[in-house]
């Protein structure tokens, strides 16, 4: 069975996923989720990546980070993350076996409207799954914490993130989050959308070019393809398990 992509190239936006397990809910627990952020918030320090943004789901996790360190620190960042938080569970409950699937999943998102759509994507997880009927009422999440953000242990790098979208202040990205999302919810724009979890790249049509040129001969039999509005680099050669449980 082939394995999840991973191809990181600095300076670049990423859209990580990595469910547990045979989709276990590992993480039905607020103190396991809990977990996976205390590692997470200590896997953005010790190797300086920005997150942007994130969830974690009651057996599934989304990240939207960068590295431009220009070190390709991700993979060691998600080694430390991944790798404590599996340990912790497995030592508490006495148990023994793989907390997570093979591989993650990474998929660049272009800085420009796409990492929009990507946030919006990524905080309507659990609607999506019919748990909650708001993101808000999602704790575990980067949408949570924009809209209460935390004087201590903040893990969202708002500096990287206001900079990126191009806004001026934190109240400024409260309001827009809030109309994102209330635009999403009116249209009714919930639905699993397969390009975010299982594309190799996604963005204008120019974003996608580069990153295929970026990946050399990696990206000969790659494919760039409409995708509704917009574009994605895909891999229909390397399917991977497909994506049910990322809701």
């Amino acid at each position: 069975m082939a394995r999840a992509n991973r191809y990181f190239i600095s300076g670049h936006i990423w859209h990580i996923t990595h469910r547990c397990h045979k989709k276990d809910y590992l993480f039905r627990f607020r103190k396991d989720r809990n977990c996976w952020l205390h590692w997470l918030f200590e896997a953005k320090k010790r190797f300086n990546v920005s997150v942007l943004d994130y969830i974690v789901t009651s057996n599934h996790i989304h990240l939207l980070v960068s590295d431009n360190t220009g070190e390709g620190n991700i993979p060691g960042f998600m080694q430390l993350v991944q790798g404590r938080t599996a340990q912790e569970y497995n030592n508490r409950m006495n148990r023994k076996g793989a907390f997570w699937e093979d591989r993650y999943h990474a998929t660049a998102i272009a800085s420009d409207g796409h990492i929009i759509q990507c946030m919006v994507y990524i905080s309507m997880n659990m609607v999506r799954a019919g748990v909650v009927d708001h993101p808000v009422r999602w704790k575990e999440s980067g949408y949570y914490e924009i809209m209460h953000p935390k004087k201590r242990y903040a893990i969202i790098n708002y500096t990287s993130l206001l900079k990126i979208l191009g806004i001026a202040t934190l109240e400024r990205l409260h309001d827009l989050q809030q109309e994102w999302i209330k635009d999403a919810l009116d249209g009714k724009h919930i639905e699993r959308e397969s390009k975010w979890t299982e594309a190799i790249a996604v963005g204008n049509k120019a974003f996608l070019e580069n990153i295929r040129e970026q990946l050399n001969i990696k990206a000969k039999s790659r494919i760039i393809k409409k995708s509704g509005e917009t574009h994605e680099l895909s891999e229909p050669l390397m399917p991977y398990i497909p994506y049910n449980a990322l809701f």
